[in-house]
């Protein structure tokens, strides 16, 4: 909200000597938050001019100039040498605007004028073979509203030449511009920061509605007819009209320049009047040329499909979620947003019919997003406006426009609906201090609400305050403490460092998640933070089948991004998008990893009851509402592509290999001292031949391994990405946190190798897992090798195996190792049919 300072000074008795920085900073403590201070910047000569006479003079170059001689009164220089005319005293100046002719009154800034919008001063020059003595200035150039193109031209007999344009055009005004919350609706108009800026400095308040009484009288000659058909949507209208409006009376330069000041643009009395007292009271009011309505007023609800064109000029399609205003040809206005353009006021329009109506918020909110059309009116109507003053705001324009417009008042308003009652407010007397921990006694805070406007009632220690009708924000008793407290001052609110309680330092699974983050950087893995965002097109690319059950989100009622509708199942889905940006941005080797929750819908469609706020739920009902939770576990997802082991002076490097993904979460697991197993799986959107599933006691918790060659043309990611996900709730719930204890041996290793054949399909960890627990002897047996050629028959391959034999009260015999040997071949042959390889 624009507030230009002169205008909030005429409802405000404001110190003198009060400076507008000083201002500003009370408002931004008394909840109005300033966004800047806007001023001009110009400083200078910049003076009023007449044009005496202009000659058209074409260039080489193909461009028209004008070669004017401008008389700027008592800035005129008596020697011209070369201005075209007789030897009247003014200024010679050259300008290549053409919307201009001979006795325009124009803006002229001399030699020694400083425009910020150019950044340089104003002299005099010679171009095009002249010598111009100045600069006849357009609206941008002086940083007001009007065509960028053209030169501002003032009304006639508005100015007399060598007057200060300066103060003619408000551009030594200074405007604060306020950001206005979303449920302080009244500080939308000079009236309601007036209001707050009088009770900030406690000095008097002049309220512009309060008019005399308006005489209601529907049945008036003048009265115009209206018809409301929805009340709910529509409970109060006004209508006043006006007649013989001369439209040849510009609007007057004070009235031009405030709402200029306030950020809208000149239009033409009628119109800039409707807008000054929306302006100054935070009213919307729309005015209807009246020779061009047909039949009564009807206020109803659009039907699907009906359209209206409105005063922008798009025609738009309206649903039955919209309110019309209608006469006997239909549509002429969208109800509380803009007017139609079938029935707008023009520089021609004499007769007007001014309404002020009252709408429902929530519909006027709606319309506005569904339409895209964010009007100043929709602005305020969506906010909620103060319901009394329908009556008050046409009066307030019918008389500007009888006042400046030579129209004539029509006989009787049309008043339909009448302002509901507020409900009272119901609060102890000592809640103010209570909650804020200032002392504010009851006479403080019934001072602080009636200077706000609360009607309030004392009865021994309780308050029953009725709220005014333009505060809609207050609804209930906190509203009513924080009132108090804007009022009191938030800087006596005692800044007390609470004092924090005895913990008991992190959970078990918290220690274990930042173990675990640490094992991820060991590895050389970044971390990243995703949306949990994900959709239809994300299950595409990732090779999802129609019936997986990842498919099957949790839906937002209000998406950030219509693709991306629901919460994700999985981390790939970000990973994946991250691995897309950082390999576009010319990163080859990316090794990324994200710890995260995913979101799994529950069975059956439960709805989270909404509690109240005074009193904590009971466990009956914090049951109830985790039970219309999904499950939200937390998993580790793992991404990697390009070089695994980097090239360098030591040698070629590799690339990542889908046994690297399966090595990170081994790694894990270890690290939380849990035993997963490792099997052959086929899982989207992992390669078919190149997935494991990652086993903790007979469930599988993830898979790893190389990403399929359709996913990864999908994305338009380069061959060769290993990925992995698994459960990271169901390794630390799987894991004692701290692993028992190894058992170490002072005697030596003795070293054994093993090389077994089995058929192809034979998983190589079920083969280790035999030879490991085949004797206690046995420390540990590792894969070293695989090979499949001549020397195997077909179908078969041949994994050869290193075994670290140790017992730890003596030194191995050669009896103990054969008979370990031998154990280890039984044990794997009777497991997986593995024998000897020749």
């Amino acid at each position: 909200m624009k507030v230009p300072v002169s205008w909030l000074r005429q409802y405000v008795d404001l110190p003198e000597d009060l400076s507008t920085v000083e201002l500003a900073a009370r408002l931004t403590a008394f909840d109005l938050k300033l966004e800047e201070i806007e001023s001009s910047g110009i400083s200078g000569p910049l003076v009023v001019g007449r044009v005496l006479n202009l000659v058209k003079e074409e260039q080489k170059n193909g461009k028209t100039i004008n070669w004017c001689r401008v008389d700027v009164g008592a800035h005129n220089d008596a020697s011209v040498p070369d201005a075209p005319g007789d030897d009247v005293p003014s200024r010679g100046i050259i300008c290549g605007a053409h919307n201009f002719v001979e006795g325009d009154l124009v803006v002229v800034s001399l030699p020694g004028t400083v425009l910020p919008a150019l950044g340089f001063e104003i002299g005099a020059r010679k171009t095009y073979g002249h010598v111009s003595d100045g600069m006849i200035c357009s609206g941008a150039e002086l940083g007001v509203p009007g065509d960028a193109d053209g030169i501002i031209v003032l009304n006639p007999g508005s100015a007399q030449p060598g007057d200060d344009a300066i103060a003619l055009l408000g551009l030594g005004e200074e405007v604060l511009d306020l950001e206005v919350n979303p449920d302080r609706a009244y500080a939308l108009s000079l009236r309601g920061v007036a209001r707050d800026a009088a009770i900030a400095f406690g000095v008097p308040f002049h309220d512009p509605a309060a008019l005399e009484a308006v005489t209601v009288a529907t049945d008036g000659p003048g009265a115009y007819p209206v018809v409301v058909e929805d009340p709910t949507a529509c409970p109060v209208f006004a209508a006043l009209t006006v007649t013989g409006i001369d439209p040849s009376v510009p609007t007057p330069a004070w009235l031009a320049q405030r709402i200029q000041l306030a950020g809208m643009r000149s239009i033409s009395l009628a119109v800039d009047v409707t807008n000054y007292v929306m302006l100054e009271l935070g009213f919307p009011i729309h005015g209807y040329d009246r020779s061009r309505l047909r039949g009564p007023l009807v206020v109803r609800r659009a039907a699907d499909g009906e359209k209206l064109t409105t005063l922008d000029g798009v025609t738009r399609v309206l649903t039955s979620d919209d309110a019309l205003v209608t006469d006997d040809r239909g549509p002429v206005g969208l109800g509380g947003v803009m007017g139609g353009q079938e029935v707008e006021m023009t520089p021609a329009t004499t007769d007007v019919v001014i309404e002020a109506a009252v709408w429902t918020a929530p519909m006027i909110a709606r319309t506005a997003r569904t339409q895209r059309l964010s009007s100043e009116a929709a602005k305020r109507n969506e906010r909620g406006v103060d319901p009394t003053l329908p009556a008050r705001a046409v009066r307030r324009v019918a008389d500007l426009l009888v006042e400046y417009g030579g129209g004539t008042l029509a006989e009787g308003l049309t008043l339909i609906g009448e302002a509901p009652v507020r409900a009272d407010i119901v609060l102890r007397a000592d809640l103010p201090a209570r909650v804020t921990g200032v002392e504010i006694d009851t006479v403080a805070a019934v001072e602080a609400l009636e200077a706000n406007g609360c009607a309030v009632e004392v009865d021994h220690e309780w308050l029953t305050v009725t709220p005014p009708p333009w505060r809609s924000d207050l609804t209930d008793p906190y509203d009513v403490v924080e009132e108090v407290l804007r009022v009191v001052g938030y800087d006596r609110v005692p800044s007390i460092l609470p004092v924090a309680p005895a913990g008991r330092g992190l959970t078990k699974a918290q220690r274990l998640r930042r173990r675990v983050g640490t094992v991820l950087a060991g590895e050389g893995l970044v971390e990243v933070k995703t949306f949990p965002f994900a959709g239809t097109a994300d299950w595409d690319r990732m090779g999802l089948a129609p019936d997986d059950v990842r498919r099957r989100q949790v839906m937002l009622e209000n998406p950030l991004s219509a693709e991306e509708p629901g919460m994700s199942t999985t981390l790939l889905a970000g990973l994946l998008r991250s691995l897309v940006l950082n390999i576009g941005r010319g990163h080859p080797d990316v090794h990324i990893t994200e710890t995260g929750r995913v979101f799994l819908p529950r069975g059956g469609d439960a709805e989270a009851p909404i509690y109240g706020v005074d009193r904590r739920p009971t466990p009956d009902e914090l049951a109830t509402l985790d039970a219309a939770l999904p499950h939200q576990p937390y998993h580790v997802g793992i991404v990697m592509s390009g070089e695994r082991v980097r090239s360098g002076w030591a040698g070629a490097g590799r690339p990542a290999q889908w046994a690297d993904a399966v090595a990170v979460v081994q790694h894990l697991a270890s690290t939380l001292h849990v035993d997963v197993e490792v099997r052959q799986a086929q899982q989207a959107p992992w390669h078919p031949g190149r997935c494991a599933a990652i086993v903790l006691a007979d469930e599988v918790i993830g898979h790893a391994g190389e990403l399929h060659p359709r996913v990864l043309k999908a994305y338009g990611l380069p061959a060769r990405v290993v990925a992995a996900e698994v459960d990271l709730d169901a390794l630390i719930a799987a894991s004692p946190e701290i692993g028992t204890r190894p058992d170490f041996s002072s005697f030596p290793v003795a070293k054994e190798d093993l090389a077994l054949v089995v058929d192809v399909s034979v998983p190589a960890g079920d083969v280790q897992a035999a030879l490991a627990a085949a004797s206690p002897l046995i420390e540990s047996a590792r894969l070293f090798d695989v090979y499949t050629g001549e020397q195997v028959p077909e179908g078969k391959k041949s994994l050869a195996f290193a075994l670290r034999l140790r017992a730890p009260d003596r030194t191995l015999t050669d009896e103990d190792i054969r008979t370990a040997r031998e154990a280890a071949l039984a044990t794997a042959g009777a497991a997986t049919g593995a024998t000897l390889r020749a």
